[in-house]
């Protein structure tokens, strides 16, 4: 018989309550449909172009002619090759950065690359590249626009909603809308209150399947542009902290402050534990999005930007995937085209070798293993959905999964999905190595699993045992996969 674990859910869970009142409401908070469905792509890129790419500049000021972007060799079947490649589900275009450059035929200004020399539409040409190469279109249209004379206005509410529309319904189906909360001083030298229930309200009703990113209810920022995630990153958080004007108050809003959001502040570690929501009345599934780009700058630059800088390279960019990933929150990867208009060989490099980590990773999968949930008494019971995505819901009385092998080999890699659908609940698990069943070793302990957890080890053996030591009542788990 196995032995019985100190801590399980169904036993102690840690001292915290299995059921009751409280844990019923924040359980009872679940993604939308097209959370769901985006939570499952994982991974997608941020493609960052405009005037900017031609002028160095990271925050232009609106004042650059139209006349500097002449981008010679520009290919977005190419954009879309290369991030193909990398395993990507979407790219997210900035079709107007904060300069207020538009990247698409748009009738509320003529500072639009239809004035340029270049004068093509490059919304639509990257949304026929993007069904070419069965990759989601995303629209990231800066609310901040530091040319439009409005801008500081009741009236430029008006402009921003005469752009979202143009986007909205010309371009096909989007997956993301994505808005920062950059807001800043415009022309006029007047800053701008933002309409955002109105914006939503419009997208809602012309693209009702696109996840409304950032300063939107779906998407949750996840707090730097660094790479960084917590150690427990929760999807239930307070419906404070993701309102439109809490995001727009951290977000960045100088070009210098960079820098100092590269990492998290110590107070926004905790955003979803228990003694947190209890300060709370009302809750919001959010799931966190990293947003990080493959250079330290988000637009392309040449050598000389970096010269004496730390370049990032692609084996940070894996570690940034598995911390992401496989931590309970979604990876937004910036890859900026040249000043020629196509993905560079530095930035393909970095991305190369990023990719062949990531498929290095998962390359060896284990398949031959079988799959039972375990009872207090020591029981156990056949559970072979949690191989195949159909997910398991544990018993009152069940707490751990026995995974058992033919025979021992090693194992490196074991990842975990919960079934979202009804709500993130796994608080605290441990991985032990039972080849001797009368003696388990922990190889791995965490807190969330969420969407995915990726446990990293390295073990002989022919058993594991996940136990989940700590739930907002009953587990509810997805999947569970192996890899060498």
């Amino acid at each position: 018989m196995l032995p019985v674990f100190e801590h399980t859910w169904c036993g102690d869970n840690r001292g915290y309550e299995k059921d009751g009142a409280f844990v019923e409401k924040i359980t009872s908070v679940v993604p939308s449909a097209r959370q769901y469905e985006h939570i499952r792509r994982k991974y997608y890129n941020f493609i960052h172009f405009g005037l900017n790419t031609m002028t160095g500049q990271e925050w232009g000021d609106g004042t650059v002619s139209p006349a500097v972007f002449h981008p010679d060799q520009l290919d977005t079947d190419q954009w879309c090759e290369v991030m193909k490649a990398t395993g990507s589900a979407g790219i997210i275009l900035t079709a107007k950065h904060h300069d207020g450059f538009c990247l698409w035929d748009t009738k509320t200004t003529d500072y639009n690359v239809m004035n340029s020399p270049f004068g093509r539409d490059i919304v639509r040409m990257l949304a026929e590249s993007c069904k070419k190469y069965h990759l989601k279109l995303g629209i990231y249209l800066s609310p901040w626009d530091r040319h439009e004379k409005t801008y500081g206005s009741d009236a430029y509410n008006d402009f921003y909603v005469r752009q979202l529309t143009e986007l909205a319904e010309n371009y096909g189906e989007i997956f993301s809308f994505w808005f920062d909360g950059a807001c800043g001083e415009g022309k006029n030298g007047k800053k701008q209150v933002y309409d955002f229930a109105r914006y939503q309200a419009l997208l809602r009703q012309l693209q009702p399947h696109a996840v409304l990113s950032i300063c939107g209810p779906d998407v949750r920022w996840i707090g730097n542009e660094g790479g960084r995630v917590r150690q427990s990153e929760w999807s239930v958080v307070p419906a404070p902290i993701v309102t439109a004007e809490q995001v727009a108050k951290e977000s960045q809003q100088t070009d210098d402050q960079g820098a100092s959001i590269q990492t998290l502040k110590s107070e926004q570690q905790d955003l979803g534990s228990r003694e947190l929501l209890q300060q709370f009345d009302a809750y919001r599934f959010s799931p966190a999005e990293c947003d990080v780009s493959v250079n330290l700058g988000w637009f392309w630059h040449d050598d000389r930007y970096y010269e004496g800088k730390k370049q990032r390279t692609g084996e940070e960019i894996a570690r940034i995937y598995r911390n992401t990933v496989g931590g309970n929150a979604l990876l937004l990867l910036n890859v900026p085209p040249d000043n020629h208009g196509r993905i560079g060989q530095r930035e393909i490099k970095i991305l190369q070798t990023f990719t062949r980590e990531i498929q290095e990773l998962f390359d060896k999968p284990v398949t031959d293993f079988t799959c039972a949930v375990r009872s207090m008494d020591g029981s156990l019971r056949d559970a072979p959905e949690l191989r195949d995505e159909t997910g398991a819901a544990f018993g009152e009385k069940e707490h751990a999964v026995y995974l058992r092998f033919p025979e021992k080999r090693r194992i490196s890699l074991l990842t975990i999905e919960e079934e979202l659908r009804f709500s993130q609940r796994v608080e605290a698990f441990a991985l032990y190595d039972a080849a001797d069943p009368a003696s388990p070793k922990k190889i791995y302990e965490g807190t969330v699993i969420g969407s995915g957890k990726f446990c990293e080890f390295s073990v002989n053996t022919d058993a594991l045992i996940l136990n989940i030591e700590q739930s907002r009542g009953a587990p509810h788990l997805k999947n569970i996969k192996v890899y060498e």
